[in-house]
């Protein structure tokens, strides 16, 4: 984990450390999780990381605000349309958590650059909109062995896991090929279940507080108000996580 020397308040954080304690405390602000995508499911995400006092938040997104986002992607302000989302959600997330270092990366995630992005996280929060950039993220948390959490939504549903490396399935055991591409309808709410959740477990795992959602996908249905789990088996042949695999 990347040491840093913070400067928080303790009284910031009174209603959650009964709950994590001063060292929970403490692995957060000495933590640095990095966020791919700044938009409906990087909103909540990242700012509920920053709230809780994580240290430091790698937020990666070579896009740029569009009034279409703006039904979900709170980090973005209606004046921000046309900026590029990095730089709104490094001024957001400033201002609401000004100990909590961010780093703008206006890139995209290729194999040219996930190794080097995964290389200085202790946790990988997955709020991408493509299975493309998914799959070559996830690949080279595998290899890093960090924690990936993924998440994704479509109208008023959403699903998650954590893909805890050498340790279980991995997201191409659950989704083999890439799926059909292309812009999906979203509810903003169902976004800011998911990405609440994706928050949630990269807290639990660096506190190393409650059970993490691994070897099962964690599906919400919104509109029937119903959720469940399903158990996620590991492929054989997988290409990613077949070898070394415990």
């Amino acid at each position: 984990m990347k040491r840093i020397q913070p400067s928080y308040s303790s009284s910031r954080f009174e209603r959650q450390l009964p709950l994590i304690g001063p060292e929970g405390q403490k692995k957060l602000e000495n933590s640095t999780i990095l966020i791919a995508g700044a938009g409906g499911l990087g909103s909540p995400a990242a700012t509920y990381l920053a709230l809780a006092g994580v240290g430091e938040l790698i937020i990666v997104d070579d896009d740029r605000i569009q009034e279409s986002n703006l039904n979900r992607q709170f980090l973005h302000a209606a004046s921000s349309v046309g900026l590029q989302k990095v730089y709104s959600a490094e001024a957001t997330l400033g201002s609401l958590a000004p100990d909590t270092s961010v780093v703008a990366y206006p890139g995209r995630i290729d194999e040219g650059s996930a190794d080097r992005l995964v290389a200085d996280a202790d946790v990988v929060i997955d709020a991408l909109d493509n299975y493309e950039s998914r799959f070559v993220l996830q690949k080279a948390a595998w290899n890093a062995e960090v924690p990936f959490i993924h998440g994704a939504v479509e109208g008023f549903s959403g699903q998650m896991t954590s893909i805890i490396p050498k340790k279980g399935p991995c997201l191409s055991c659950l989704i083999p090929a890439v799926p059909p591409s292309g812009k999906v309808p979203v509810i903003g709410a169902t976004a800011g279940v998911i990405g609440s959740m994706q928050a949630m477990e990269a807290i639990k795992y660096l506190t190393g507080i409650g059970t993490m959602i691994s070897g099962r996908l964690f599906l919400w249905d919104g509109q029937a108000g119903r959720s469940e789990f399903l158990h996620i088996g590991s492929r054989k042949n997988c290409p990613v996580c077949s070898k070394g695999r415990e």
